[in-house]
């Protein structure tokens, strides 16, 4: 008998065995590959959260309470957000020394990483304000004039035109805001901290509020002369009265004792 001659392969065989083994490879690397960015950066958030809530159960849940939920000595911290966190832990307003009518800038105990764990636990309490970016508050793009517009039609009542700050009810004060750091002067904008009402972006816009940081940039610089002469701390009204009734009255009152003194010498001579 005659061999059967063997059956030539289909020229499509040797295709299909490579797309097979291709998808094989590629399923066994979706196994055993790194996990995506999305996945990486979800187990960060998980990380930040927890470490937040230990820093958070022993600098703060004494006042705020142990879930954030408030206390008779602290606020509830429940919606927020991140901002409000940066804003008071960065300025080292928190945590309190004591009790009082105002809470007053101090030295920062915390680093910024540990303040952005804290801002991440807080923020997985409710959703609230998020810290800015830079590009939200930096100088590029803002416009000096409408800041200043915008910062006395809305702040001077408190902060003065300057944004000197000055002195409110029962012991309260608006803080000087010379220096401040401008992500911290947009997150007080955005959170309204303590005496201070909030300005969410439905009433001053994201470019209102980077506007009213370059005012303040520009007025309190280096670079700015004021060309009334002696400012006298630029306090207003309260300083310059006060000037006029120390230095003035006072001056009033030499010349008047020097007269007197002059004319009872001319009398006995």
């Amino acid at each position: 008998m005659k061999k059967l001659s063997a059956r030539r392969r289909h020229p499509l065989a040797a295709l299909v065995v490579l797309l097979l083994a291709l998808a094989c490879t590629g399923g066994l690397y979706a196994v055993f590959a790194p996990a995506s960015k999305a996945q990486a950066d979800e187990t960060a958030q998980s990380l930040a959260i927890d470490e937040g809530k230990k820093l958070f159960a022993v600098g703060c849940a004494s006042c705020h309470g142990t879930g954030g939920q408030g206390s008779s000595d602290g606020p509830s911290l429940v919606g927020v957000g991140a901002a409000a966190v940066d804003f008071q832990v960065g300025t080292g307003r928190m945590p309190a020394q004591q009790p009082g009518a105002q809470v007053p800038r101090k030295k920062v105990i915390y680093t910024q990483a540990e303040i952005d764990q804290l801002a991440a636990y807080i923020s997985s309490l409710g959703a609230g304000p998020s810290i800015p970016t830079e590009a939200q508050y930096g100088p590029d793009g803002a416009d000096i004039a409408k800041g200043g517009e915008l910062f006395r039609d809305n702040c001077t009542q408190c902060h003065n035109f300057t944004g000197k700050g000055g002195a409110l009810t029962h012991g309260k004060f608006a803080p000087d805001l010379e220096g401040v750091d401008p992500k911290h002067i947009y997150e007080a904008m955005q959170t309204g901290p303590q005496n201070m009402p909030s300005f969410p972006d439905t009433t001053l816009s994201e470019q209102n509020k980077k506007d009213i940081i370059a005012y303040l940039n520009a007025v309190n610089g280096d670079d700015t002369v004021s060309p009334g002469g002696l400012e006298l701390g630029g306090l207003g009204p309260v300083s310059e009265g006060l000037f006029a009734w120390i230095f003035g009255l006072g001056a009033l009152i030499a010349v008047a004792v020097w007269v007197a003194a002059r004319t009872a010498k001319a009398k006995k001579s």
